[in-house]
């Protein structure tokens, strides 16, 4: 059994980076179960990795020991979160680490799940197989973000973004896009990663999105749509209406008109009456812990100033991308500001800025 003070060398730790970015690359994409990455070495050989499975399954160390195309006595494992020990849909990892001969195995954070923490240490440990941890350990923090939110708070992590003209509107008629294909790049991306995307009728009415994923290859990871909608506004010609079919569209709502609600239910889409709060508003708190039971793990918000401020004011989110664009936009009767931004500065910290010479806005990233 390893001590508290666990020394790694520069080796083990290039070999955790590595699972480090195999988790990362997984990171919302594997439903109730935390993204874990696996690296199985042998003189100073990688022998095997494993991912965790999308939505979930089957899990990272199982993958390596499966996939491993040599005998795995003597090796060491990286893994980046501790091996489950108990039985669910999967036989507990502890287990086949045990019967496949592995010697050493080095994780870097311990499980908040209290079936797991702490206990797959002790029994791997008393089986002789060399266990150390705490390697990297701030890195998978990180990483494990969501999955800490998730099984802590028993809501969704949310992300929002907002994209912002040089002289602060976020509309205005007229105008199409406001940032470059660059930063479009990236909101696919935040698609691709979160598996619900919320945004008010308002919005939806404006700039009849589609909401999906269009960056090649990942167009089957297109988040369900979720939609604010106090007085079912929804335009009947919108994408979103046209598109739904049952499972992939919830709306919130507040309204008693019952012709509407029958068409909306009959079209596919999931109808979820609301309270409202005391600025007669739907109450967000109320729509996040619904989604959650409703199996929504990790929510981007592509939300106006309204909703941006709601959220905000509140501290419902946990990461926030403001895009900022050099373009300045025409001033007319039909404009839209960003208003939040000294609430956003006031409760929410910046932690980095991206920047490029290829692209022309600067993202800044706030945290909660």
């Amino acid at each position: 059994m390893s001590s508290k003070k666990d020394r790694f060398s520069s080796k083990d730790k290039n070999y955790m980076k590595l699972a480090i970015n195999l988790a990362r690359s997984r990171k919302g994409l594997t439903g109730d179960n935390p993204s874990v990455g696996c690296l199985i070495v042998k003189n100073d050989t990688i022998i095997s990795i494993g991912q965790t499975g999308y939505n979930g399954r089957p899990h990272a160390e199982h993958s390596a020991i499966k996939n491993s195309f040599e005998k795995l006595k003597g090796s060491k494992m990286y893994v980046t979160l501790e091996p489950c020990n108990h039985y669910g849909k999967t036989p507990p990892c502890t287990k086949n680490i045990i019967k496949s001969g592995i010697s050493e195995l080095i994780y870097s954070m311990e499980d908040i799940d209290k079936r797991v923490k702490g206990k797959s240490f002790k029994i791997l440990s008393s089986k002789k197989i060399k266990v150390k941890r705490g390697l990297l350990k701030e890195d998978a923090k990180d990483l494990y973000d969501s999955y800490i939110k998730n099984r802590t708070s028993k809501l969704p992590y949310v992300t929002a973004k907002i994209a912002v003209s040089k002289n602060k509107l976020i509309y205005s008629k007229g105008t199409k896009r406001i940032t470059d294909k660059n930063s479009d790049k990236i909101t696919h991306y935040l698609r691709y990663k979160n598996d619900s995307i919320m945004i008010s009728s308002k919005t939806l009415n404006i700039d009849n999105p589609r909401l999906t994923c269009r960056l090649k290859g990942y167009n089957k990871f297109s988040p369900k749509r979720i939609i604010l909608d106090k007085n079912l506004d929804i335009k009947l010609t919108s994408y979103i209406f046209q598109s739904a079919k049952k499972g992939n569209t919830i709306l919130f709502y507040h309204s008693s008109n019952t012709k509407k609600i029958k068409v909306l239910k009959k079209k596919g889409l999931t109808l979820i009456k609301t309270k409202l709060n005391n600025e007669g508003l739907l109450d967000l708190k109320i729509v996040l812990k619904k989604l959650f039971t409703l199996g929504t793990r990790s929510l981007l918000v592509e939300g106006g100033d309204k909703i941006s401020k709601n959220l905000i004011k509140n501290r419902l989110i946990d990461t926030f991308y403001l895009f900022q664009s050099p373009k300045i936009l025409r001033v007319n009767k039909i404009n839209q500001g960003f208003t939040s931004f000294g609430i956003l500065n006031a409760k929410y910290k910046k932690v980095s800025k991206i920047t490029s010479k290829l692209a022309k806005d600067n993202i800044t990233i706030y945290k909660r």
